[in-house]
Protein backbone atom coordinates (compact mmCIF):
# COMPACT_ATOMS: atom_id res chain seq x y z
CA UNK A 1 0.00 0.00 0.00
CA UNK A 2 3.01 2.49 0.83
CA UNK A 3 4.39 2.28 -2.71
CA UNK A 4 0.71 2.87 -4.42
CA UNK A 5 0.69 5.73 -1.73
CA UNK A 6 4.33 7.21 -2.92
CA UNK A 7 3.26 6.73 -6.96
CA UNK A 8 -0.12 8.44 -6.27
CA UNK A 9 1.49 10.84 -3.99
CA UNK A 10 4.68 11.94 -6.26
CA UNK A 11 2.53 11.77 -9.75
CA UNK A 12 0.13 14.59 -7.47
CA UNK A 13 3.12 16.63 -6.66
CA UNK A 14 4.65 16.33 -10.31
CA UNK A 15 0.85 17.15 -11.85
CA UNK A 16 0.21 20.22 -9.63
CA UNK A 17 3.81 21.98 -11.05
CA UNK A 18 3.31 21.12 -14.28
CA UNK A 19 2.60 23.71 -16.37
CA UNK A 20 2.81 24.50 -20.10
CA UNK A 21 2.15 20.70 -20.76
CA UNK A 22 3.76 17.66 -21.40
CA UNK A 23 7.32 18.88 -22.57
CA UNK A 24 7.40 21.58 -19.61
CA UNK A 25 7.06 18.87 -17.99
CA UNK A 26 10.61 17.04 -18.66
CA UNK A 27 12.52 19.24 -16.49
CA UNK A 28 10.71 17.90 -12.90
CA UNK A 29 10.40 14.92 -14.03
CA UNK A 30 13.86 13.94 -14.21
CA UNK A 31 14.54 15.08 -11.30
CA UNK A 32 11.83 13.52 -8.98
CA UNK A 33 11.88 10.24 -11.12
CA UNK A 34 15.46 9.36 -12.48
CA UNK A 35 17.51 11.94 -9.75
CA UNK A 36 15.39 11.49 -6.38
CA UNK A 37 13.18 8.13 -6.83
CA UNK A 38 15.48 6.35 -9.10
CA UNK A 39 12.05 4.98 -10.72
CA UNK A 40 13.89 5.44 -14.34
CA UNK A 41 17.11 6.13 -16.10
CA UNK A 42 17.34 9.18 -18.57
CA UNK A 43 17.57 7.03 -21.39
CA UNK A 44 14.13 5.22 -20.36
CA UNK A 45 12.56 8.62 -19.94
CA UNK A 46 13.25 9.63 -23.31
CA UNK A 47 11.79 6.31 -24.84
CA UNK A 48 8.95 6.76 -22.24
CA UNK A 49 8.21 10.33 -23.73
CA UNK A 50 8.92 9.49 -27.49
CA UNK A 51 6.21 6.33 -27.30
CA UNK A 52 4.33 8.88 -25.29
CA UNK A 53 4.16 11.43 -27.52
CA UNK A 54 2.97 8.39 -30.50
CA UNK A 55 0.13 7.26 -28.22
CA UNK A 56 -3.47 9.02 -28.10
CA UNK A 57 -3.67 10.98 -24.78
CA UNK A 58 -2.02 13.70 -23.45
CA UNK A 59 2.06 12.66 -23.02
CA UNK A 60 2.87 13.66 -19.47
CA UNK A 61 -0.32 11.08 -18.26
CA UNK A 62 0.95 8.58 -20.54
CA UNK A 63 4.49 9.19 -19.05
CA UNK A 64 3.26 8.76 -15.61
CA UNK A 65 0.92 5.70 -16.75
CA UNK A 66 4.09 3.83 -18.06
CA UNK A 67 6.07 4.61 -15.20
CA UNK A 68 3.46 3.52 -12.87
CA UNK A 69 2.94 0.44 -14.54
CA UNK A 70 6.43 -0.35 -14.73
CA UNK A 71 6.51 0.13 -10.87
CA UNK A 72 3.28 -1.72 -9.67
CA UNK A 73 2.06 -3.32 -13.10
CA UNK A 74 -1.71 -1.97 -14.01
CA UNK A 75 -2.42 -0.73 -10.66
CA UNK A 76 0.60 1.26 -10.38
CA UNK A 77 -0.46 2.71 -13.50
CA UNK A 78 -3.98 3.73 -12.57
CA UNK A 79 -2.83 4.98 -8.95
CA UNK A 80 -0.09 6.97 -11.36
CA UNK A 81 -2.17 8.57 -13.84
CA UNK A 82 -5.11 9.07 -11.29
CA UNK A 83 -2.67 11.03 -8.80
CA UNK A 84 -1.41 13.08 -11.78
CA UNK A 85 -4.41 14.05 -13.41
CA UNK A 86 -5.81 14.82 -9.83
CA UNK A 87 -4.15 18.24 -9.06
CA UNK A 88 -5.51 19.73 -12.07
CA UNK A 89 -8.91 18.21 -12.04
CA UNK A 90 -9.06 20.75 -8.72
CA UNK A 91 -7.52 23.55 -9.96
CA UNK A 92 -9.51 23.70 -13.23
CA UNK A 93 -12.56 23.05 -11.33
CA UNK A 94 -11.74 26.25 -8.64
CA UNK A 95 -10.40 28.27 -11.28
CA UNK A 96 -14.05 28.31 -13.44
CA UNK A 97 -16.03 28.63 -10.73
CA UNK A 98 -14.27 31.94 -10.80
CA UNK A 99 -12.82 32.79 -14.07
CA UNK A 100 -15.85 34.95 -14.76
CA UNK A 101 -14.84 36.99 -12.17
CA UNK A 102 -11.35 37.54 -12.28
CA UNK A 103 -10.06 37.50 -15.97
CA UNK A 104 -10.41 40.91 -16.96
CA UNK A 105 -8.12 42.36 -13.82
CA UNK A 106 -4.69 43.14 -15.25
CA UNK A 107 -3.35 41.76 -11.89
CA UNK A 108 -4.59 38.33 -13.39
CA UNK A 109 -3.54 39.05 -17.00
CA UNK A 110 -0.35 40.13 -16.17
CA UNK A 111 0.08 37.03 -13.82
CA UNK A 112 -1.14 34.55 -17.01
CA UNK A 113 1.51 36.60 -18.93
CA UNK A 114 4.41 36.01 -17.08
CA UNK A 115 3.30 31.95 -16.89
CA UNK A 116 3.31 32.06 -20.63
CA UNK A 117 7.01 33.49 -21.21
CA UNK A 118 7.94 30.59 -17.49
CA UNK A 119 6.28 28.00 -19.68
CA UNK A 120 8.40 29.22 -23.16
CA UNK A 121 11.71 28.58 -20.96
CA UNK A 122 9.92 25.58 -19.45
CA UNK A 123 9.98 23.63 -23.23
CA UNK A 124 12.77 25.65 -24.54
CA UNK A 125 14.77 23.37 -21.58
CA UNK A 126 13.28 20.10 -22.34
CA UNK A 127 13.64 20.46 -25.94
CA UNK A 128 17.27 21.46 -25.01
CA UNK A 129 17.45 18.03 -22.72
CA UNK A 130 15.81 16.02 -25.05
CA UNK A 131 18.30 16.67 -28.03
CA UNK A 132 21.13 16.37 -25.76
CA UNK A 133 19.76 12.55 -24.62
CA UNK A 134 18.62 11.45 -28.12
CA UNK A 135 20.77 12.91 -30.79
CA UNK A 136 24.05 10.46 -30.15
CA UNK A 137 25.85 10.48 -33.29
CA UNK A 138 25.43 11.89 -36.64
CA UNK A 139 22.56 9.52 -38.52
CA UNK A 140 20.58 11.38 -35.44
CA UNK A 141 21.55 14.84 -36.33
CA UNK A 142 20.69 14.52 -39.73
CA UNK A 143 16.97 12.66 -38.78
CA UNK A 144 16.41 15.71 -36.29
CA UNK A 145 17.54 18.17 -38.90
CA UNK A 146 15.05 16.38 -41.55
CA UNK A 147 12.44 15.52 -39.11
CA UNK A 148 12.58 19.64 -37.69
CA UNK A 149 12.15 20.90 -41.31
CA UNK A 150 9.29 18.84 -42.25
CA UNK A 151 7.93 19.73 -39.31
CA UNK A 152 8.41 22.93 -39.60
CA UNK A 153 8.02 23.54 -43.74
CA UNK A 154 5.40 21.19 -44.85
CA UNK A 155 2.16 20.22 -43.69
CA UNK A 156 2.91 16.44 -43.17
CA UNK A 157 1.83 15.63 -39.49
CA UNK A 158 4.24 15.17 -37.18
CA UNK A 159 2.67 11.90 -36.51
CA UNK A 160 4.04 10.50 -39.82
CA UNK A 161 7.07 12.07 -39.39
CA UNK A 162 7.72 10.42 -35.78
CA UNK A 163 6.56 7.19 -37.61
CA UNK A 164 9.02 7.37 -40.34
CA UNK A 165 11.79 8.52 -37.92
CA UNK A 166 11.08 5.72 -36.00
CA UNK A 167 11.10 3.05 -39.22
CA UNK A 168 14.64 5.07 -39.95
CA UNK A 169 15.88 4.36 -36.78
CA UNK A 170 14.83 0.47 -36.68
CA UNK A 171 16.02 0.26 -40.91
CA UNK A 172 19.30 1.46 -39.27
CA UNK A 173 19.36 -1.24 -36.68
CA UNK A 174 18.68 -3.98 -38.63
CA UNK A 175 21.20 -2.47 -41.83
CA UNK A 176 23.82 -1.48 -39.90
CA UNK A 177 23.90 -4.01 -36.70
CA UNK A 178 24.37 -1.55 -34.54
CA UNK A 179 22.29 -0.66 -31.13
CA UNK A 180 20.14 2.46 -31.23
Amino acid sequence: MRDYLELFATFSKLGLFTFGGGYAMLPLLESEIVEKKKWATYDEITNYYAVGQCTPGIIAVNVSTFIGYYQKGVLGALVSTFGFVFPSLIIIIVIAAFIQNFASLAIVQHALAGLRVGVCVLVLTSVYKLIKNGVKDGFGVAMFIFAFVLSLFTNISVVFITLGAGLLGFLKYKLGGKKA
